[in-house]
């Protein structure tokens, strides 16, 4: 099963609402997210005025999948990274903000928002999330394999191969 990279809770959790909502005040914008590479939503706000808002775990889903994409192009451009992404369409736009190497910071605007504006206040708050999601790294279970386990493993191999 696949798990989030990151994990928000408690005051971590807190924090990063925080930024996302004073992030929808300074920039204008309908939604943010904090997304995890892996396509995890780990945080959104929404701004008071916005529609209801369209599918966040599918929209979380295909930046996550857009950000891999990005970095291969990147790759092959002879880049080490493309740090943010711009879609742009008649009523609204999207972009994404590298926050680190584990999480991405989408934002959804409507047109007549300015991008400045967008990208300003949105690299701001990726580089407070970033402190904050690196503080929220989950490491990956522990198998419960221990020395007894490898070398009784060990041992039966041994047994099996006639070793």
């Amino acid at each position: 099963m696949i798990e989030p990279t990151v994990a928000l809770y408690g005051d971590a959790f807190n924090r990063a609402a925080s930024v996302l909502e004073e992030l929808i005040d300074q920039a204008q914008v309908r939604y943010v997210l904090l997304v995890d590479r892996k396509g995890f939503v780990l945080a959104h706000r929404e701004a008071l005025w916005a529609p209801r808002p369209p599918a966040l775990d599918s929209i979380a889903t295909l930046v996550a999948g857009n950000a891999a994409a990005t970095q291969a192009l990147a790759n092959l451009l002879g880049e080490p990274k493309f740090n943010e992404l711009v879609k742009q369409g008649e009523k609204q736009g999207l972009y994404v903000e590298e926050v680190n190497d584990l999480t991405l910071l989408v934002m959804i605007f409507d047109t007549d928002t300015p991008i400045g504006r967008v990208k300003l206040f949105g690299k701001k708050a990726a580089a407070e999330l970033d402190e904050i999601t690196r503080s929220a790294v989950v490491m990956p279970r522990e198998l419960g394999i221990d020395k007894d386990f490898h070398e009784s493993a060990d041992a039966m191999l041994d047994d099996l191969f006639g070793n």
